[in-house]
């Protein structure tokens, strides 16, 4: 492993690079937008145009990585986030900031977007044993979440900074997409640095083998990941971070800095709970630990809206994002860990692009429902709902399903339903 750690130092780095850009965008975003003069609906249809978007580009480049090439690819996406952040910009006109987003690379969420993660999760599954498989990347989502917490921090606190020494609110946000353009641009240095031992052996590539996008012998059970985590990310869509700030902005006047303050402590509560969730993989198994961490979880996500108080709705949240993400470390690992070692970045590429299908649609349904006080709350309980409703048929469909470390524990063979 010494041998492989510059990749894997590199791969961390530039984790923490986007996810710090992420993080410090998802603040600001539909306040800029808002800004801009766009309407709720029209806001949450351009988020659904970023999150559809993203599918597409994500497809054409996760399922021929491990074909043309890794680095190659990792390329492409970091000058892909550049330009949407150029784009968004320089133009006003909605129908230019869609097509940015559907092109480019853009996060509403301060989460993963774009080829980036499947990719570097398939390098990550190459360069290390399968027993310290999900510990590191527990420690991957670790560096995540605390950067896209200090991104979350820092770009609140900037933008409220800017606008309190007398910067319009709009060139407030604009400062905050410069940096986002720039981190784009330190992405491809890191990925420039990469080695040839994040690629994938020519010879594991079987000629005679019948691929589809990628996939030989794992298409079914890829599928199956597939339709269920779109089901997961379709819930999720509704209180992506930027939607969720802005629900705090509504329901209780937040400031950019507080909102900053808010998704700190949430980010940062989120990675470190990834740690807790190796160590409870390893004794009760990946998918016991996806599945009965995410449902307590979400239900603290549908009580937010009951709580009267900002403190009050503040602390539940906080509470639901030291768990929440107990599932992602353990999803991603178990992707890579059931599928063959050729088809790794095919396969956490299509279930990301099944994710990020699924989150098309709800940010637009979000804005509709937050446009009517009534029903400004909906967003929330449908989230936590539905995400309940994915944790079970999880459970149902992949508890038979074993990683191979999980198989070599209990000297056994693998149990397929």
């Amino acid at each position: 492993m010494n041998r492989c750690q510059p990749d894997i130092v590199l791969l961390f780095a530039a984790r923490m690079t986007r996810l710090f850009a992420y993080g410090a965008l998802s603040v600001v975003l539909v306040l800029y937008l808002a800004e801009l003069g766009l309407s709720e609906p029209l806001i949450g249809a351009l988020l659904t145009a970023t999150l559809a978007g993203d599918a597409g580009i994500s497809l054409a480049i996760t399922t021929t990585a491990d074909r043309l090439g890794r680095r190659r690819m990792l390329l492409l996406g970091a000058l892909l986030m550049a330009a949407a952040g150029v784009a968004f910009l320089l133009t006003r006109q909605p129908a230019l900031l869609i097509l940015a987003a559907i092109v480019g690379v853009i996060s509403p969420s301060g989460n993963e977007i774009g080829p980036f993660l499947s990719i570097e999760q398939a390098a990550l599954a190459q360069l290390l044993p399968n027993e310290q498989r999900t510990r590191i990347f527990a420690w991957y989502n670790l560096a995540g979440s605390f950067t896209t917490a200090l991104g979350a921090l820092g770009g609140g606190w900037l933008a409220q900074a800017l606008q309190a020494n007398g910067m319009a609110a709009l060139d407030a946000y604009r400062a905050i997409l410069l940096g986002y353009a720039l981190g784009g641009g330190v992405l491809m240095l890191l990925f420039f640095g990469l080695s040839p031992r994040v690629e994938i052996a020519p010879t594991a590539h079987p000629a005679t083998t019948r691929r589809l996008f990628g996939l030989h012998r794992s298409k079914a059970v890829v599928l199956a990941l597939s339709g269920l985590f779109a089901l997961d990310a379709f819930a999720g869509g509704f209180v992506v971070q930027s939607l969720l700030a802005y629900w705090f902005y509504l329901r209780f006047g937040a400031e950019p800095g507080l909102l900053g303050s808010i998704f700190f402590g949430a980010n940062l509560l989120a990675g470190i709970s990834a740690l807790l969730a190796a160590r409870l993989a390893a004794r009760f198994g990946l998918i016991n630990t996806m599945v009965f961490t995410h449902i307590p979880s979400n239900v603290l996500l549908c009580l937010v809206p009951l709580m009267p108080t900002l403190p009050l709705a503040t602390a539940v949240m906080l509470l639901r994002f030291s768990i929440s993400q107990m599932d992602v470390p353990t999803r991603q690992s178990y992707t890579v860990a059931v599928v063959a070692p050729d088809e790794r970045s095919a396969a956490a590429g299509i279930t990301n692009i099944a994710r990020s299908i699924g989150a098309a649609a709800s940010p637009f349904l979000s804005g509709l429902l937050l446009a009517n006080p009534l029903l400004m709350n909906a967003p929330l309980f449908l989230a936590g709902g539905l995400k309940i409703a994915y944790d079970l048929l999880l459970y149902r469909r992949f508890r038979a399903l074993e990683p191979p470390e999980e198989n070599h524990a209990a000297g056994r063979g693998p149990r397929r339903r």
